[in-house]
């Protein structure tokens, strides 16, 4: 019986495992699959709530570190999974994502002997000033197996001298949740209960340092986000860390009363917010794949990402860190000046299920 521990941390590593343990089931005579909650995000909101929508079973380990710095984050999450390693001594530690649960697992299994599988590997903004980029760039380095969601990746790791036999073009678990989900998506009663119109609405979501941790720089976003609030009804869920600092800078004062700022929502009441959005906002990742699949009209303020596929193929527009470009593009938009877009290659919800099938393969 071979052992395999897949390692998660935060919402979006609980989306992309998801599928996966189910895919495993298949192969449950053959492989015990394990599962590993970091608790890098302690927020029941931005945590538990995801197993329970997203039908994962409970951890067989919960490592609780909690909050702190990057280096006290990924330190302690490094000494606590060792000692499950130790104990468990697993064939192989899957990581998905880019976050610091990601690194210091697979530092941890690495140094260890175990071999490593980087589910969403080769992606890359170039932009080393983003901790997820210094993630993505050792964890790749570390694995074993690369299993890479969109063709940008595989030119990218290529590019880094990754040996071809390491990597695998899977598709993207992420969508494997999203399209496993669709019905309960598209049937949940959140626009309903907010008072909101069908494809008449925005989606705003900000939680990256560059954005929201700089004064000015979230006095500019709240700005604009109460002007487009004054065109179309304008829902914010907010991030605990975005929350937090709209109080210490002191910039309720800002938020008009057509900005509906809400908690954190679940996995589906949230997809299915912005299933029915006129357009999205964000500096996320995952929600410019997410809008590509679903064919929502998405503005990323980021000058980079790591997710090409969502502008080449998909409905992202990449427009800077402009708040100006933001509500032109944002008007334009609003006016139907929208962009096509179709799903990229792969994204057919069977990513999780050709990982299972190529772990299964090279299980010796």
């Amino acid at each position: 019986m071979k052992k395999i521990l897949s390692v998660v941390g935060a919402r979006p590593n609980f989306i992309k495992i998801a599928p996966l343990a189910k895919a495993f089931k298949k192969y449950r005579k053959e492989v015990k699959h394990l599962l590993c909650h970091t608790g890098q995000h302690f927020d029941k909101r931005m945590s538990e709530i995801f197993f329970d929508e997203l039908k994962m079973p409970e951890p067989d380990f919960n490592l609780g570190v909690g909050g702190g710095s990057h280096a006290e984050q990924t330190a302690r999450i490094m000494l606590e999974l060792e000692k499950v390693l130790h104990q468990e001594k697993p064939h192989l530690v899957i990581v998905p994502g880019d976050v610091n649960s990601t690194l210091a697992a697979a530092l941890v299994a690495s140094k260890m002997g175990i071999p490593v599988a980087h589910v969403e590997a080769g992606l890359r903004s170039f932009d080393k000033t983003m901790p997820e980029e210094i993630n993505r760039i050792v964890t790749d380095v570390v694995s074993d197996f690369l299993f890479v969601t969109e063709h940008s990746g595989m030119h990218n790791l290529r590019d880094e001298g990754v040996d071809d036999s390491k990597i695998f073009f899977v598709g993207n678990t992420m969508i494997d949740s999203l399209d496993a989900n669709w019905d309960a998506v598209e049937s949940n009663t959140v626009t309903d209960r907010m008072g909101l119109t069908k494809g008449k609405y925005i989606v705003a979501t900000f939680h990256r340092p560059t954005n929201v941790d700089d004064r000015e720089n979230l006095a500019e976003i709240m700005d604009t986000m109460g002007k487009l609030a004054g065109e179309r009804k304008l829902v914010f869920p907010v991030h605990p860390r975005t929350r937090k600092n709209i109080r210490a800078f002191g910039l309720e004062k800002k938020i008009p009363g057509s900005l509906i700022l809400t908690e954190p929502l679940g996995y589906l009441e949230f997809l299915s917010l912005m299933r029915y959005a006129e357009l999205v906002i964000t500096d996320s990742g995952g929600i410019q794949e997410e809008t590509t699949y679903m064919g929502v009209q998405c503005i990323t303020v980021r000058k980079n990402t790591e997710r090409p596929v969502t502008i080449d193929v998909g409905t992202n527009h990449l427009v800077g860190v402009s708040m100006e470009k933001v509500e032109k593009t944002a008007m334009d938009i609003l006016d139907g000046i929208t962009k096509p877009g179709r799903i990229p290659e792969l994204w057919d919800g069977k990513a999780a299920k050709r990982i299972a099938e190529i772990i299964m393969q090279h299980k010796e």
